[in-house]
């Protein structure tokens, strides 16, 4: 395989590293418009690693772009796309996860592909949220509820996003809710419990109804607090801490099985970047397999089959639990590792 990375920050640096050790890279280009994080990275990475200078990426037929910086999503795609590589993408900016969707039939047509959104969240929940849905007959509703940014770069996005008005999918129909509102305490895995999250410019919805077109309700939220919530349509009023900290999932599946009503919810904790990194980089190295389930573009409860997809994050340290017991209302239950089969 041969890679590009564009972006050489806590997201993109340990894509980088997981990918090298996940498969074999004859070439890894590293782009990032700040020179100095540039070079430490290549540095870091060693090997195949080098530096990439100048506007025009060095992509050949076959070859991965992995995105993982706030750039011009929509024209590095493009320009991957003409020049026979495939995509994989970190960014939950709603904005880019429309824009690189855009492009599902040319890459189809290309027999191409672009991941969408190959991070924490999305990304990791919607794999869980796939993984989920294979317990019903018929799925009513998914709930996505995130806490947490993996760098500096997430956590602008995530400010954003608490700022900017966003849309739940309810009874076939996209409801524009306004952000940071819709309060709701949310559980998750321990250390993390409890947290008030909210709605906002969140781009779950969009990959979830997607990949599971006869769900009645899909929505989401992100942990805040009341600073947050103020501030969120000004500029930052805080540096964003460089590695970000503990983050967490939790995905809540309803539905049908047989006669009866059910729910199913899982939970993770894990860095955000850590998770994220991860994630890309094994949707990028099941690219070099074959291993995605069709050509074009999608988030990876699409292109991925979700039971050895989180197997093989386990084994790099990123798991997932199941709260048994659990309800919509409290923590309840226990946790037990996700069943993977392996």
């Amino acid at each position: 395989m041969r890679a590009v990375l564009v972006g050489a920050g806590a997201v993109g640096l340990r894509a980088a590293r997981q990918l090298l050790s996940l498969t074999t890279v004859e070439e890894l280009g590293v782009v990032d418009i700040d020179d100095v994080a540039r070079d430490a990275g290549v540095a870091s990475l060693g090997g195949p690693a080098r530096a990439q200078i100048g506007e025009i990426l060095e992509l050949g037929d076959g070859d991965v772009l992995l995105l993982a910086a706030p750039c011009a999503q929509r024209q590095l795609a493009e320009q991957a796309l003409d020049d026979g590589a495939h995509v994989v993408s970190t960014s939950d900016a709603t904005d880019d996860v429309k824009a690189l969707l855009d492009h599902d039939a040319e890459a189809r047509e290309r027999r191409r592909h672009v991941v969408v959104a190959a991070a924490f969240s999305p990304g990791f929940a919607c794999v869980l949220a796939a993984h989920a849905v294979t317990r019903f007959d018929h799925v009513d509703e998914i709930h996505v509820a995130k806490v947490g940014t993996g760098g500096p770069a997430c956590a602008h996005q995530r400010h954003r996003a608490l700022g900017d008005a966003g849309a739940d999918w309810y009874d076939g129909a996209w409801l524009r809710r306004r952000g940071s509102s819709g309060r709701a305490l949310c559980w998750f895995p321990d250390p993390v419990r409890g947290v008030d999250c909210y709605r906002g410019s969140l781009p779950e919805p969009l990959l979830l109804e997607a990949a599971f077109p006869g769900v009645r309700r899909v929505t989401a939220r992100v942990g805040a607090n009341r600073r947050d919530r103020l501030t969120a349509r000004l500029p930052m009023l805080r540096r964003p801490h460089p590695e970000g900290g503990l983050g967490a999932l939790r995905v809540e599946v309803r539905g049908r099985r047989g006669s009866a009503h059910d729910e199913y919810v899982l939970g993770a904790v894990d860095r955000p970047a850590v998770a994220a990194g991860t994630v890309a980089a094994l949707a990028a190295a099941w690219i070099g397999d074959g291993r995605l389930a069709r050509h074009g573009a999608g988030g990876l409860a699409e292109l991925v089959e979700p039971t050895p997809f989180l197997a093989a994050l386990a084994e790099r340290g990123v798991k997932a639990a199941v709260f048994e017991g659990s309800s919509r209302e409290a923590p309840g239950g226990r946790l037990v590792e996700v069943p993977t089969g392996r």
